[in-house]
């Protein structure tokens, strides 16, 4: 979340205090503005969507939305059928005051312009997972959870969603369109043997956190965490990131949301060395080579699941040449296969598992 720094001496004629924000995003400020108003007026309050977060012994990270809705609605854990437009037809409640409670101790974080909370809280958490109590006046509170990183654990498992373990077809935008906005949550296809694959490499290395990195909008991670927990992946917070116009440009970059996660997780957890796994369809080798290269000490390994020549047309790119790897830093463990029961081999052979 975005905090403006403070000023220490009169801001100059003609210089703006706070950048100003692209034309996107005030267009997109006005009509929730006015759209705002009118629901207010008919009986429309906040509700808390809560994200699972992470920390460590001493401090949380705490991930939420707040979100306008009918005082009659609340929002469904378990839906029979949901279809993906659903979860972006929502308004934010803009800069409302929420209050988080862990462990005896209160807190408070007011949301940004697209109703997102991204705070550090400190508090005493026991390894594994734990809860913080989410509120605004008027609405239920809500628990979120979040995974307590033991301080001995050295090995975690970082994951993209998109074609690493769920088919989704990105970014071709006819068939990813379909597929985010039409299609049933239950219709979605896990990628052959990559659950199985995690269950393995979290019983091979207990109290490992995973984590699950992804361009897709926070709008879907209900969806998402549903699909994981159906399809029998461990559980773990999602990393997504926010949808539409940001304060300096029309639309977010993927690319720089994985970047940038991937530094703060390894500012906050200096001492974990992290096993990447992506797919060969988008940007993730690329993303995995840039960090594995800057931040040696917190990677035990990368697994790149290779996408066959048709899945690589249909996420946009071109198909790898046969025989071909993707190579990764000198020294580091980098392995490609084109399904979990074809990583979980390369892994146990290179001594990962």
């Amino acid at each position: 979340m975005w905090q403006g720094g403070s000023v220490s001496s009169p801001v100059p004629a003609g210089e703006l205090a706070i950048p100003r924000l692209h034309r996107a995003a005030r267009f997109e400020d006005a009509i929730h503005k006015i759209v705002a108003s009118r629901l207010q007026r008919t009986g429309w309050q906040p509700n808390i969507i809560a994200y699972a977060g992470y920390g460590a012994p001493g401090w949380a990270r705490v991930l939420c939305r707040v979100l306008l809705s009918r005082p009659d609605v609340r929002q469904r854990a378990t839906p029979e059928t949901v279809r993906g437009w659903r979860s972006f037809a929502t308004l934010p409640a803009k800069h409302v005051t929420v209050n988080i409670e862990a462990g005896g101790v209160r807190h408070e974080a007011t949301a940004d312009r697209s109703g997102f909370i991204d705070t550090v809280i400190e508090a005493d958490f026991a390894p594994g997972w734990a809860s913080v109590r989410l509120s605004v006046p008027d609405a239920e509170p809500v628990e979120a959870l979040v995974r307590i990183l033991d301080p001995d654990v050295r090995f975690g498992i970082l994951s993209d969603i998109d074609d690493t373990v769920m088919v989704t077809a990105l970014p071709r935008p006819l068939l990813a369109a379909w597929n985010t906005f039409v299609l049933d949550e239950h219709a979605r296809a896990a990628v052959p043997g990559m659950a199985v694959l995690y269950e393995r490499l979290a019983t091979a290395h207990p109290g490992a956190p995973v984590f699950y990195l992804s361009t897709g909008a926070w709008n879907v991670a209900p969806t998402l965490t549903r699909f994981l927990s159906r399809h029998l992946y461990p559980a773990g917070p999602l990393l997504l990131t926010d949808w539409g116009p940001t304060a300096d440009r029309w639309f977010r970059s993927g690319s720089e949301h994985k970047r940038a996660t991937l530094a703060r997780l390894a500012r906050e957890f200096p001492d974990v060395k992290w096993l990447l796994i992506g797919d060969d369809g988008q940007h993730d080798p690329e993303i995995y080579r840039e960090f594995a290269a800057a931040n040696p000490d917190n990677v035990a390994g990368v697994a790149i699941r290779r996408l066959s020549p048709t899945q690589s047309v249909l996420a946009g790119s071109l198909p790898a040449p046969a025989g071909l790897p993707s190579a990764g830093p000198v020294g580091q463990k980098w392995l490609s296969a084109p399904d979990g029961a074809g990583l979980w081999k390369l892994l146990r052979d290179a001594g990962l598992v």
